[in-house]
């Protein structure tokens, strides 16, 4: 992965906020809920759960005896989500690392990662602690993107799919984690029951930009070698004519045996 200067980065709360609100993000926020089976008296496990986004429907849906349990390294993080959910008595909201869970063997009946495992340090490591605090039966959803999956419509062919690669290989952990999350579910002796995509479509270029970064990553891929100076250009000529782009998102489900 190249050096990210942090000015470059976009707030991270505001970011998590605003790619929620979009269309494209309560689409696939609904497919995961619906894919998690909640059912009352569950204990959910919100793997990296940002500020809190997703924990208030969890919470909904296991009421009156559940439990939503969300766990987050990032202190910014864990302090916005405790304060939204403040009024949430079925809602607790950990520090912890993911690769090392802040619960108890065997007490979890739900767990979700939502655009989390393209960022840790090992996904598989991530998987082997679900299954340490999972119940028999229990459940994960996981929401990762294919970062080589983004697709932009350009009368130059090339600039496209080398932004898309330079994502994928040079500034996301693992940018392609999405295609490997059956294989790495069936390796850490998951069951996968179901395996698909969501490939929203963009058609404007200001959301696309916010929800996939293009003028900045197209920056860094100019200073980092992996795109010609000057594309800039190409960028702006983007705004000049019809836009449409496209990114790939899998989510999968998959569960501890009996």
């Amino acid at each position: 992965m190249i050096d990210i200067d942090p000015s470059s980065r976009p707030d991270p709360i505001a970011y998590l906020d605003h790619v929620a609100a979009t269309d494209v993000g309560r689409g696939y926020k609904r497919q995961v809920l619906d894919l998690l089976e909640l059912r009352p008296g569950q204990t959910v496990l919100d793997l990296g759960c940002g500020p809190g986004t997703d924990l208030a429907a969890m919470a909904d849906a296991v009421a009156p005896h559940g439990r939503v349990v969300g766990v987050d390294r990032d202190p910014a993080m864990v302090a916005e989500a405790r304060t939204r959910l403040a009024g949430r008595p079925l809602v607790e909201v950990r520090p912890g690392d993911v690769h090392a869970l802040p619960l108890a063997d065997g007490s979890v009946d739900r767990a979700r990662t939502d655009r989390v495992l393209q960022h840790v340090d090992d996904p598989a490591a991530v998987l082997a602690e679900f299954r340490r605090v999972a119940r028999p039966g229990a459940r994960i959803v996981m929401a990762e993107p294919d970062w080589e999956g983004m697709l932009i419509d350009s009368p130059d062919p090339d600039v496209g799919p080398a932004l898309a690669r330079f994502i994928a290989r040079r500034v996301v952990r693992h940018g392609t984690v999405g295609r490997r999350l059956a294989r790495l579910c069936a390796e850490a002796g998951l069951v996968v029951r179901s395996v698909g995509t969501v490939a929203p479509v963009f058609r404007d270029l200001a959301t696309a930009d916010r929800v996939l970064g293009l003028r900045r990553n197209v920056a860094r891929a100019i200073g980092a070698g992996c795109l010609e100076p000057g594309t800039e250009e190409w960028f702006d000529d983007l705004a000049s004519r019809p836009f449409l782009a496209s990114a790939l998102l899998f989510l999968v489900a998959a569960e501890v045996g009996p």
